[in-house]
């Protein structure tokens, strides 16, 4: 596997930041990762961290210097009153382009959202063609970070992945996830081949597992070599053991973003997604 000079992570506090620290570490000669939070408790040996806000450039442009690539995992990850989303979601992604173009990083690998997308319908099978249909918000700042990304390649030549993240959950955990789930080590291959592709433009990619449900089609990303391994068929009879109850009328049912489809805009979609788990227990 490529061994990079230096590789930078925001969001590395985060649940996937988390994941991710490790095997990014084992990528590059230096991995400097960054969050608004305070550092982890532990370090990689050839791991530093900086704590950073995503909306200030003059916190964020200085870690970029010398950077072969930036892994931007950094964000409000919910939906939020705009103003609040504003500076890390809107703010830092300019930033972290602006920051890397100034500094000459390579590439961009994006934490996008099936938000992007999340008012497509689900039966619907789209493929990377499909245009920008955000659901909330957050879906919103996801599609300013993808065109921001198109742009920096097609005016500056940076290049750029954005992974349009579904499910990422240890398991799968209700019937949409049947399709929708991303394990981590999934996640972990396609970020690692995101990386080591030695050309990519820009290209959107889902991030889903190889689910036999799965709702999208990745093929005009195949030159990735993303080929997950996991599949949350293996967790059906666990999942529809405890499932809501069908209803093809339910658009948190029928549209690719879930119950971020039906979410007020600016309130919190992973609040409703809990309430509507403590509902069906």
């Amino acid at each position: 596997m490529r061994k990079f000079k230096k590789l930078v992570l925001t969001g590395a506090c985060g649940a996937l930041g988390s994941v991710l620290r490790e095997p990014l570490a084992g990528m590059a000669e230096a991995l400097l990762s960054t969050d608004i939070a305070d550092a982890p408790d532990t370090l990689h040996e050839n791991e530093t961290f900086t704590q950073a806000d995503l909306g200030k450039m003059d916190q964020i442009e200085p870690l970029l210097e010398g950077a072969d690539m930036v892994v931007h995992f950094g964000a409000i990850p919910d939906e939020a009153p705009f103003d609040e989303l504003l500076g890390p979601n809107f703010f830092g992604s300019y930033h972290i382009w602006e920051a890397a173009h100034r500094h000459g990083v390579r590439r961009v690998v994006y934490a996008s959202s099936v938000h992007a997308v999340g008012m497509h319908p689900s039966a619907d099978g789209i493929d990377l063609t499909a245009p920008h249909r955000p659901d909330t918000f957050y879906g919103l700042s996801k599609c300013f970070s993808e065109d921001l990304a198109r742009l920096y390649w097609e005016k500056r030549g940076l290049e750029a992945v954005c992974i349009r993240i579904f499910s990422c959950q240890p398991e799968p955990a209700n019937m949409r996830a049947l399709g929708t789930w991303l394990s981590y080590p999934d996640l972990v291959r396609l970020v690692q081949r995101s990386l080591d592709t030695p050309t990519v433009g820009f290209v959107p990619v889902y991030g889903v597992s190889n689910n036999d449900r799965s709702p999208v089609n990745n093929h005009q990303a195949a030159f990735l070599g993303y080929k997950p391994q996991d599949n949350a068929e293996d967790y059906y009879d666990k999942v529809i053991a405890t499932a809501r109850p069908a209803d093809p009328q339910d658009p948190s049912q029928m549209r690719l973003g879930g119950p971020f489809a039906i979410v007020p805009l600016g309130e919190s979609g992973v609040a409703m997604i809990k309430k509507m788990s403590e509902a069906a227990d």
